[in-house]
């Protein structure tokens, strides 16, 4: 922690709590081991696992402090600091796979406590038959009959729900089926417009050009009257330009006759 000191300040302290966690996590382990109950043995587990936790963030927030100020750092300090970090996730990761030992022990003793006393149970009750009298044993067989029909009538119970929630999810399934049938339909319906509709902007399109056309052409007849007509009206003695049908012929010029008294 001292070599930091001169570095940064900041890792210096980052440091100094990691090293504060790992010393409890030693003597956490060691007051592990002369742990004999398994709940106490289960929550001083979690207790250290709690603690990793805080280290493995504190180490996180080591490596960004120190990867923030690299650039202000040579490369000598910057390789002891890498060295610290790694050395860091090593211890941690030895603590780690203690837990898991521990862990994994505690599960097999658990087991062992599930499995083991059924045996037991079991002689204990037929020592605890063979003491009652006949009375006390119609009792009990009464008032297990009356624990079964009362663990028969919530399976009923259970059974009736479940069917009620089964019909709502069908019935739910059902509108639902319908819904989309409906929307299929409605999407085949759309289709079908689209395509008429596309159809008709087709047919739109080709009458318009036709009616272009004819247009046109109509244009090009009517400025062709004009043109001859124009040149009729200017030359109407050229006989090689034909008459405009429905237009009469020019009238002949008048000549008057001056017929002296």
């Amino acid at each position: 922690m001292d070599s930091l000191l001169g570095v940064n300040e900041e890792l210096a302290e980052i440091e100094g709590q990691i090293s504060d966690i790992f010393r409890a996590l030693s003597n956490g382990f060691q007051k592990l081991e002369k742990i004999k109950d398994s709940n106490r043995q289960s929550r001083q587990l979690e207790e250290l696992t709690a603690k990793m936790r805080d280290c493995k963030r504190l180490i996180k927030e080591f490596d960004r402090e120190s990867k923030d100020s690299e650039y202000k750092n040579d490369s000598d300090t910057n390789k002891m600091l890498s060295e610290k970090k790694q050395t860091m996730i090593k211890e941690l990761n030895s603590y780690v796979a203690l837990k898991k030992q521990y862990t994994s022990n505690l599960e097999n003793k658990r087991v062992d406590l599930f499995e083991g006393p059924g045996e037991g149970f079991a002689e204990e009750n037929v020592l605890l038959a063979s003491n009652m009298t006949n009375q006390q044993l119609m009792d009990q067989g009464n008032q297990m009959m009356d624990e079964t029909d009362q663990a028969i009538e919530r399976s009923k119970k259970v059974v009736h729900e479940t069917i009620d929630v089964g019909t709502e999810t069908a019935a739910a399934l059902k509108s639902q089926t319908e819904q989309m049938s409906r929307i299929v339909n409605e999407l085949d319906s759309i289709h079908f417009s689209i395509k008429k509709a596309s159809q008709l902007v087709k047919e739109i399109g080709r009458q318009v050009a036709t009616d272009r056309c004819i247009m046109a052409l109509l244009f090009l007849i009517v400025v062709g009257v004009i043109a001859i007509i124009i040149v009729k009206l200017v030359n109407p003695n050229n006989k090689d330009i034909r008459d405009v049908p429905g237009l009469a012929p020019p009238a002949p010029s008048r000549k008057l006759l001056w017929i002296p008294n």
